[in-house]
């Protein structure tokens, strides 16, 4: 079968061209194998699709239709091959991502606009949540998480950055309440509370003499949304442990200042994960998501480079290497 369906661009080629030997110079072999090759065709066929002369092939009726059915063949099998290649090349499809609420409103949400008008035929489906979902179980393509990445084997995870937590207080607060000089000291302070699933949050500092402690602040003010926090430190309200790219512009201008600085040492890594194995047939838009080189995560310290191919070659691509410094 696959004989014959190499014998079909021979014959069109000999009735292009106008003869064996022309056929035989553009497909480049000998008029004999071009000769053989028709002949076979004609024998499994049963007709002659030719009328040989001594300086033409010339097409018989049957030969005609024949010719006419082959090349429309060939033409639409070059299409489907044309229409593939570009697919390989284009950010197509739905894309299903799923964001922690503040940081993928405030940093990643921006990047991904700009994605989407750039490829135009990239349909985004982004899901705000600080639940670790199931990627798997709810159809998604992508997560960005901060602290933890894969959770099973069958994700796979890459580390795009990280991020710390900063104490911080409006310069009005500290002008009335001097700066704490030890972890300790935070007791004698307004403390302002992150509730997070039901749970108030402990804080994870760090200590030069006692490494790494989980202080459990004596809490006057408890909200379970950390801009909400940001603006009531703002207004004065007390200290607060903010994350670092929410209080960026603040802590620059001077409406925050930051305290104990040392104890900001605890970092805290930003991956993407996404499922295991091949992506899905013509769905183009995981295969080449940039978000790096012209595509920067606003407050976030993250390097000018591109992920041009998240699920290209089966992995993630080695061009994600992005904590540093950057200019927004």
């Amino acid at each position: 079968m696959r004989d014959d369906l190499n014998a079909i661009p021979v014959f069109v080629t000999v009735v292009e061209s106008g003869n064996f030997a022309s056929a035989a110079a553009i497909l480049h072999v000998t008029r004999s194998a071009v000769g053989k090759t028709i002949a076979r065709l004609e024998a499994r066929l049963g007709v002659a699709l030719f009328q040989r002369t001594t300086r033409r092939q010339l097409l018989t009726e049957e030969g005609e239709q024949f010719y006419l059915q082959c090349r429309e063949a060939l033409e639409r099998i070059r299409e489907a091959e044309e229409t593939l290649q570009r697919g390989k090349d284009e950010v197509q499809g739905r894309l299903r991502v799923s964001l922690p609420v503040l940081f993928g409103q405030r940093c990643v949400a921006p990047l991904l606009f700009r994605l989407s008008q750039r490829y135009p035929l990239l349909k985004l489906e982004l899901h705000y949540s600080d639940r670790q979902v199931n990627l798997l179980e709810e159809g998604f393509d992508l997560a960005v998480r901060i602290g933890s990445s894969a959770d099973t084997g069958s994700l796979r995870a890459r580390a795009l950055g990280e991020h710390g937590m900063v104490l911080c207080a409006a310069a009005e607060y500290l002008r009335q309440q001097p700066a704490p000089q030890t972890i300790a000291g935070l007791n004698e302070h307004r403390t302002l509370g992150y509730l997070h699933n039901g749970q108030l949050q402990k804080w994870q500092l760090y200590d030069p003499q006692q490494g790494e402690v989980r202080f459990s602040p004596q809490t006057w003010l408890i909200q379970d949304d950390f801009a909400a926090i940001a603006a009531a430190v703002q207004q004065g309200m007390g200290i607060a442990r903010l994350p670092d790219w929410l209080v960026a512009q603040a802590l620059a201008d001077g409406t925050l200042q930051q305290v104990l600085a040392p104890s900001a040492q605890v970092r805290f890594a930003i991956h993407a994960v996404w499922p295991e194995g091949p992506w899905l047939p013509q769905k183009r838009g995981r295969r080449s998501m940039p978000c790096g080189k012209g595509y920067l995560l606003p407050q976030h310290r993250l390097a000018q480079r591109e992920i041009t191919a998240i699920y290209g070659g089966g992995g993630f691509p080695t061009a994600c290497k992005l904590p540093a410094r950057f200019t927004p």
